[in-house]
């Protein structure tokens, strides 16, 4: 009974789940893994991020607001600040860089973000080596079962 209970989660994990943490890493993450390395080295457009308001899970709290490229160049608008410096609050300011990430800037005092991100975006690549050698190993493995069940019904039965 364990035995196949443990044999249909793995298969549902391997035909599921894997695929799923690969669609997740790679199309959710992989877009801003470039800016959020951009702004861990300092680089992008400086400017100040206005924080309008807070959304909080139950980890993690995220601000909203609006960026306004130092020199009055470009603005964003509705943008989370990536690594969010304690203290923040509603109207208050906070010096950030966009490095054009998606959905958001990032904090200009540094954080952890880069790391995140590239984290969920290599387990989404490994995940989707991992499910394309599963299925090229099962695909194999088939071709080569069913070529000896052909020969092996060619033999004549001697007796």
């Amino acid at each position: 009974m364990i035995e196949k209970i443990s044999s249909w989660r793995m298969k549902f994990f391997l035909w599921v789940g894997l695929p799923v943490i690969a669609i997740i890493g790679l199309a959710m993450s992989a877009p801003d893994v470039a800016p959020a390395w951009q702004a861990k080295s300092g680089g992008g457009t400086a400017g100040t991020f206005t924080a309008v308001s807070e959304e909080c899970g139950r980890r993690s709290c995220t601000w909203h607001g609006d960026f306004e490229a130092a020199g009055g160049g470009a603005r964003r608008a509705d943008v989370i600040l990536y690594d969010a410096p304690d203290g923040l609050t509603a109207g208050g300011t906070a010096a950030a860089r966009d490095t054009g990430a998606g959905k958001g800037v990032f904090s200009a005092e540094g954080g952890s973000t880069w790391l995140l991100v590239t984290g969920i975006t290599l387990a989404g690549a490994l995940a989707a080596i991992a499910w394309v050698v599963i299925v090229v190993r099962t695909i194999a493995t088939r071709r080569r079962d069913k070529a000896a069940i052909d020969r092996l019904a060619r033999t004549p039965v001697q007796g």
